[in-house]
């Protein structure tokens, strides 16, 4: 067997490659504040920002025109309280961009992110009682930012917050508001992660006390996943995710050979910050790390791939 035959050059290469990422598939977070005029560059996560609404609508502008499609909203309030309830009282940051987006753009796909975390002065993903996250009390305070969300325009709801029976909650709160065609992707199988710390710093959300683990899922569980999974498709969740991206490879493909639904793969902020810092020291060259990363996710079996590194692909940078 000679192998080489097939590496012989870029074109056969190209000819027999198995895994091809495309632009379509990307998905670019975006950080959205209080304020005008504020483009302010996140100091863990080089080339991202936080935005005002106005400026936030200039960069809606370059992504739409590098033909990437799909946007995933997070709201960082001026206000936080125990209930959260900036993520979903009248006129929130994050109803507020979808409208502006959707205003203009409106063939933008807006998928907005449905957690408390940024919205309380605790920073956990719910209701606290007692020092202990409610999982029930919790569930309406995500359905009304879930509504809210869907009237201000959202094309897709994603719930990251880890509350059992939140994707039914959800799906049936939509549903009697008239949203019924509203895309519901589940954070399914979300560990809990040391690789969320840049995003923490971006949207001010660490935990004031305690940790997440009570709620996210612990690294060490493979089979548990799978459990979280299926219990969310058949809660009504139609597309579910996988975060982080990079340490649960298995886990994605895990899902992909047993789902019928689209896996979805969340290449986090602290996988990104990882190959800027390492490119920065040249340790390592991070374009090519980049495209490396995206490529491994697609091959895991990831469809639809959550990733800071959409505007780089789109823009040809990476390879």
């Amino acid at each position: 067997m000679r192998g080489r035959r097939l590496r012989t050059n870029e074109v056969i290469r190209s000819m027999v490659r198995e895994t091809v990422i495309h632009k379509e598939e990307l998905i670019y977070p975006l950080f959205v504040v209080e304020g005008e005029g504020i483009k302010e560059e996140i100091p863990s996560m080089p080339d991202n920002y936080r935005f005002s609404i106005d400026k936030l609508m200039e960069e809606i502008k370059e992504i739409y025109e590098l033909g990437i499609k799909g946007v995933l909203i997070f709201g960082i309030p001026d206000h936080k309280d125990e209930l959260g309830t900036s993520a979903y009282c009248e006129g929130n940051i994050v109803a507020k961009a979808i409208s502006e987006i959707k205003k203009y753009y409106p063939d933008m796909y807006v998928v907005a992110d449905v957690c408390l975390c940024e919205y309380t002065n605790h920073g956990h993903c719910g209701f606290i009682e007692n020092g202990y996250v409610n999982n029930d009390k919790t569930l309406p305070l995500l359905a009304k930012a879930a509504v809210s969300y869907a009237e201000a325009g959202a094309d897709m709801i994603a719930p990251s917050d880890m509350m059992d029976g939140r994707i039914s909650y959800i799906r049936k709160a939509l549903d009697d508001a008239g949203f019924v065609n509203t895309v519901l992707m589940s954070y399914s199988a979300k560990y809990c992660s040391a690789f969320y710390g840049p995003f923490r710093d971006a949207a001010d959300s660490a935990p004031k006390f305690g940790d997440r683990k009570t709620y996210q899922m612990d690294p060490a569980n493979g089979r548990e996943a799978l459990k979280e999974i299926l219990a969310d498709i058949d809660e009504g969740a139609d597309i579910i995710m996988v975060k982080p991206a990079l340490p649960y490879l298995d886990v994605i493909k895990t899902a992909r050979e047993n789902v019928n639904v689209p896996v979805c793969a969340y290449n986090v902020s602290g996988e990104y910050s990882m190959i800027k810092a390492a490119d920065k020291m040249g340790w390592l060259d991070g374009k090519k790390a980049a495209m490396e990363s995206l490529v491994s996710i697609k091959r895991a079996g990831a469809d639809i791939i959550i990733t800071y590194f959409a505007k780089e692909f789109a823009k040809g940078e990476l390879y």
